[in-house]
Parts: C-alpha cells; structure tokens; sequence
C-alpha cells in the first residue's frame, strides 16, 4: 500500500531586459561592454579556449576589469566576474559596485549570444550586493542579443545568504 504526498510547485520568473545591438545601452554601459570585450581577449584560457572578461563600474565612477585565469589543475582557476569583483573590494573597499559587464570571446570572434555567469561568480556577486545594500547591474553581452538584470537576484532566485 502505498501513500500519496501532497506536492506542490512554485514556478519562479526572472526578468530581464533584451537588447538587440549596444548601441541601446546607456553610454556608459556601453563603454562597460567594450572594456569586458577587450580585456576577454587577453583571459589567459589555454585550455577550454572559452575567455571571459569582466568590467565593473563602482559608485565613485572607477572602471575596474578582469578575465578568466586557467590552469593545469581545473579548480586553481578562477572566473573573469570574481577576479574583477576582488580586485575591486580589495582596492577600493568601500565602493559598490554599481555595473557588471561580461563578455566571451572563442573561436577568433565574440559569442553571438549572451553567457551568463556560473553559479559560484553569482553566489560571490550576491555577497558583494547584499555588502553593499545595492543592487548590481548585470550585463551580459552577446553580439546578438543582450541581457541586463537589475540585480544580481534576478540571476540567483533562490539565494544563499547571511540569513542562511
């Protein structure tokens, strides 16, 4: 005999808003996209050959960029979006940051689509929000399509934190 259990599902909805080209980012987001362009070009990534950069915007108008950083041993690596995010709360600790710009480069061209950032760069992401008490705005850049959240629990729905 066996015993039915009362389930129920919670359907989750993120938003975000769709671009279709850069030219319809404000200007400054604009130049947020082309510095994570060009600094994705220089990602040390010789083995997935997938670079990643990253640009910050804080709240005192400094631009502070990473990219991915491989090696031989996979998890002694690190992504473009927390090489960015430490370096800025390592260099200017009180700023928020304000704006994140990703970008890929593979394959001798830029992705068509956006690429989101993994799910570790979105737990540090959120600490880095919820230190501050300000949402980041995430831009992920394709040459396509791009996708900008408002916030970074727009990414991480169901979130881990301090509350936690």
């Amino acid at each position: 005999m066996g015993f039915k259990l009362n389930r129920m599902k919670k359907q989750i909805n993120i938003e975000l808003e769709v671009y279709n080209n850069i030219n319809e980012l404000p200007e400054i987001e604009q130049s947020l996209v082309l510095k994570a362009k060009e600094i994705a070009k220089k990602a040390y990534a010789p083995y997935s050959k997938f670079n990643v950069g990253a640009a910050l915007l804080l709240d005192n108008g400094e631009i502070v960029s990473g990219n991915n950083q491989e090696n031989a041993a996979y998890p002694s690596g690190i992504c473009a979006e927390r090489t960015a995010i430490f370096y800025a709360n390592a260099q200017y600790p009180n700023q928020a940051v304000t704006t994140l710009a990703v970008a890929v480069f593979r394959n001798g061209e830029y992705a068509e689509q956006p690429v989101t950032p993994c799910g570790s760069c979105r737990q540090v992401m959120l600490e880095t929000e919820n230190r501050f008490q300000k949402p980041m705005r995430v831009i992920m850049t394709g040459e396509k399509q791009i996708y900008v959240a408002e916030s970074v629990k727009d990414l991480l729905p169901l979130s881990f934190d301090s509350l936690d």
